[in-house]
């Protein structure tokens, strides 16, 4: 470890929590649907919008219709990205010649973008056109967060609001959100990315001369309008197989630190929203007090673990840090922070390969997506997941009290606490039991190129990942087979919106429910108390369910390399 590493990281830290206030602003903004400056540029298209579709904005949606609303969306926009591959050797905009995408492959990649996922058992360069980047999968990766966000806003308004029978307008949101704050943004950031050196062009290729003069082609496409949605919206789909790690993808020191940077604002920004959507803004700065505890102890151990090296080659005389499967422009310290930052979110975006950590410093990755990526976490995603968790330490707190437990002037009932144990229970239940599956079945165990420990962390890795919505993966699993496809496509879908349907549910009791005030007896939601519970009901519920799967797997795989064995 070194000081410059620190540094990075210290510097990480600061600029986000300089952003979150502005950011919060611009959201709530969007949240209460009021003007913004580019309502000049961009009001006369959401009017339009509006005009054709024949909604109404005002037009205030239960939660019941506002999740029908929701399911029927996704669900057209997964058919339509599942159609466009498998006809794609049709389509123009196809200029390597690519055929159609395989039926469980085009199942699987549409479901993922669909998700927010964007899990990834193809190499982008050698399977999709064009088209397919730009239609099937950049459309997704916009209309995908802004789902995540419009939720968010949903779940917000059912504590903002009293005795309220809706909870806001899912076009509305989701409009509001693409136009004004995920569009303009990342036009701005597709020419940052262009000027730092990422292609952006239909060409399909380029030869070149290498300095040892030998002839290399190199895959072309418009990458930068890609990567620049990719990250804002923490969906993490390469264009690239070697995704953020690929120089046409991530050329510079500085582009990596904006992308970290970028996957996490506007994560932070919403929990800054929820305490003005509340009316009390010190709400929103204790859940990410507690959220940045998390990230902080995760991104230290794995920088550690990272900067020791591999005990492996230590027993054979060779010193220093692992920099196996890490590119020497980023080094260990970017990258041990980028692949936490990318698993904390949703995100899924990789800048090195998890494969090749150390099995400590892979764990973390892991562990962050079996919490539910609720430390920051994907856009939208991320706070509503954690203010799940935060209803159950209220329940706790309650219990403690001898009262019945309130949060941010709503009381908390039966009915919400079982939603949201319900909404949290899918998540160890859905990958320890795929994985389960997978580590018996033949079909399963013919994809980890690696066995004993790391190999059973490998399933482990692929199932979490899928039903966290979080799309990274251990690459050593060969995951494009027909059972792969099908299970991690199921398992995505599930992770989505088997979470989403009873948060919503969450959202409308809350908003039909009266203010109460609170009161000498209430449990304070906003002092270190409140941090340190919250944090310790979500590494106790949403962590010690998955202690045999990591005692199995990444634990027994680092007991095994402190003592010289190879994996």
């Amino acid at each position: 470890m070194t000081i410059q590493g620190w540094l990075l990281i210290a510097a990480f830290v600061g600029i986000l929590l300089a952003l979150a206030k502005p950011v919060g602003l611009w959201l709530f903004a969007l949240y209460e649907g009021r003007r913004t400056p580019l309502h000049a540029v961009f009001g006369p298209i959401e009017r339009g919008f509006y005009r054709l579709s024949g909604i109404d904005p005002e037009e205030d949606q239960s939660w019941r219709r506002y999740a029908v609303h929701m399911l029927i969306f996704n669900s057209a926009l997964l058919l339509f990205t599942y159609f466009l591959l498998r006809a794609q050797a049709l389509l123009p905009l196809n200029p390597l010649g690519f055929g159609a995408v395989g039926g469980d492959l085009a199942f699987n990649t549409a479901v993922s973008f669909t998700a927010n996922t964007n899990w990834q058992s193809y190499a982008g360069e050698s399977t999709m056109s064009n088209l397919s980047q730009m239609l099937g999968l950049t459309i997704h990766n916009f209309l995908s967060a802004a789902t995540g966000i419009a939720l968010a806003f949903a779940l917000f308004r059912g504590f903002a609001r009293r005795s309220a029978a809706g909870i806001g307008n899912f076009w509305a949101d989701m409009t509001r959100v693409t136009l004004y704050l995920l569009l303009p943004i990342c036009i701005v950031y597709a020419l940052f990315l262009i000027a730092s050196g990422v292609p952006q062009t239909l060409a399909a290729s380029v030869d070149v001369s290498t300095l040892e003069g030998v002839r290399q082609t190199l895959v072309l496409g418009p990458v930068a309008s890609q990567e620049a949605i990719k990250m804002l919206g923490t969906n993490g789909g390469g264009f690239f197989n070697a995704n953020s790690a690929h120089p046409f993808e991530n050329p510079t020191g500085l582009t990596n630190f904006v992308q970290m940077l970028s996957i996490f604002v506007i994560g932070v920004g919403l929990t800054y929203t929820f305490g003005k959507a509340v009316g009390n803004t010190r709400q929103g700065w204790a859940i990410l007090a507690a959220m940045l505890t998390i990230f902080l102890v995760g991104v230290g151990v794995t920088y550690w673990q990272e900067a020791a090296g591999n005990p492996v080659l230590h027993h054979l005389g060779v010193g220093g840090g692992n920099m196996e499967g890490k590119e020497v422009r980023f080094g260990i310290a970017a990258s041990a922070l980028f692949s936490v930052v990318t698993t904390a979110a949703s995100c899924g975006a990789v800048n090195a390969m998890h494969d090749s950590f150390t099995a400590l410093g892979g764990l973390v990755p892991l562990f962050n997506m079996q919490l539910g990526e609720v430390v920051i976490g994907g856009v939208g995603a991320g706070i509503y997941g954690f203010l799940l968790f935060a209803i159950l330490a209220v329940f706790v707190a309650g219990l403690m009290v001898g009262r019945t437990p309130e949060y941010v002037g709503k009381k908390i009932e039966s009915r919400e606490v079982k939603l949201s144990v319900l909404a949290i229970a899918v998540l160890p239940l859905i990958i320890l039991g795929f994985t389960a599956i997978a580590s018996v079945l033949p079909a399963g165990l013919a994809g980890p190129l690696n066995k004993g420990p790391h190999g059973f962390s490998e399933i482990l890795y692929a199932f979490t990942s899928a039903v966290a919505n979080n799309g990274s993966a251990f690459a050593g699993l060969s995951a494009n087979t027909p059972f792969y496809n099908g299970m991690l496509g199921v398992a995505m879908w599930i992770g989505r919106f088997f979470i989403i349907v009873p948060m919503l549910a969450v959202a409308g009791s809350l908003a039909a429910k009266k203010y109460t005030p609170e009161t000498a007896g209430s449990f304070p939601t906003t002092g270190p108390l409140w941090t340190g519970l919250l944090i310790g009901i979500v590494l106790i519920v949403g962590g010690l369910t998955f202690l045999p799967g990591l005692a199995l797997g990444p634990i027994a795989d680092h007991l095994a390399m402190i003592n010289g064995q190879l994996f």
